[in-house]
């Protein structure tokens, strides 16, 4: 109840500051004429400084090139709730109007599919205009604690692992490791983002993490500081990734690895973009059209490299495919999955 409250007070103060604006017709004006002179809102929910907010960023760097009339795009912070608090204020509060972009943390999809009629939100019901990059994701321990593997775990008291917010990736990944492989593991998933998280590893309040790669610390793998434990996505790049087992491959059953692959899907829409499916059909179609063009950019994808976040773009349409096929699980695993990221 208190997430709730929370999310719901987060998005009562943004309608706060927003019930000024005046709400124009969603099919007021052809899309093209709409957006010269108008501010896009990108709402981010989550902390400044981690994986998340850094792809917004970069996106709204590029983006209004590429949107006839060039609008400003101003990026909003808005963490609470694992991002539901955003998620809910893109749905229920923020106008229709096309002037509000969101992104959040992909650990909400499962929590989303796998709570079926009790789900507080339902990402089948949101207009996608893409993604920027499909997840690399890892589970990591801070050197110092020699956990190497997941056999480590239990030769040593209960370790602690770190979850940006319940319901985030990083929750629901140290939990479905926790679960699967009946692990010696605490979460602590208090933190308001990746940036605190990682901070508080290094402070040794945690044992590690499970984090997208572009969230790990430049200065972590420079200097050999973590373990890798294990991948959570099937690739092997970068090389240091390469000598990590993937974590569907020990699986300990054929069920489990079933559960895997269906909680693992929503890396295929890792740092995703959505907005309400309200906005008129043609103002969506712009702004993906916008959002490939960007996505593809000589100027975006040098920034990107230059700030080590991979891009592997993901386009709205394929974005709605690979909801629609993590809505389409049979009910047996869907249990299984609900089992797998509980806390």
């Amino acid at each position: 109840m208190r997430t709730i409250r929370t999310a719901l007070a987060l998005a009562l103060q943004a309608l706060l500051a927003t019930a000024s604006l005046p709400l124009a017709p969603a099919n007021a004006q052809d899309a093209a004429a709409f957006y010269p002179g108008k501010t896009i809102n990108l709402v981010v929910g989550v902390s400044a400084g981690g994986g998340y907010d850094q792809y917004a960023r970069l996106l709204a760097r590029h983006y209004a090139r590429f949107i006839p009339g060039a609008p400003t795009i101003v990026v909003r912070n808005m963490p609470g709730a694992g991002s539901l608090s955003a998620v809910l204020f893109t749905r229920d509060v923020a106008p229709p109007d096309g002037l509000t972009l969101t992104t959040f943390n992909s650990g909400l999809l499962n929590e989303s599919m796998s709570d079926g009629d009790k789900a507080k939100v339902r990402f089948d019901q949101f207009a996608w205009v893409g993604s920027l990059a499909r997840d690399v994701r890892a589970c990591m321990a801070w050197k110092d604690t020699n956990i190497r593997s997941l056999a480590d775990f239990a030769s040593r008291k209960q370790a602690v692992f770190g979850g940006a917010g319940p319901n985030s990736s990083s929750a629901n990944n140290v939990a479905m490791m926790r679960n699967l492989f009946d692990l010696n593991l605490r979460i602590i998933s208090a933190y308001r983002g990746n940036t605190e998280m990682n901070l508080a590893v290094e402070r040794g309040e945690l044992d590690g993490v499970c984090i997208s790669w572009s969230s790990v610390p430049e200065d972590w793998l420079k200097n050999d500081k973590v373990n890798i434990i294990a991948r959570l996505s099937r690739a092997t790049s970068p090389a240091i990734l390469a000598a990590a087992p993937f974590i569907g491959d020990v699986a300990p059953s054929q069920e489990s690895r079933d559960v895997i692959d269906m909680l693992l899907l929503s890396g295929e829409i890792g740092r995703p973009f959505i907005m309400s499916n309200k906005v008129a059909r043609d103002r969506v179609a712009l702004l993906r059209k916008a959002f490939d063009e960007a996505a593809q950019d000589p100027a975006l994808a040098a920034e990107a490299e230059k700030i080590g976040l991979p891009v592997s773009p993901v386009g709205g349409a394929e974005a709605e495919s690979i909801v629609a096929r993590l809505y389409g699980f049979p009910q047996t695993i869907l249990d299984k999955a609900r089992l797998a990221i509980k806390e």
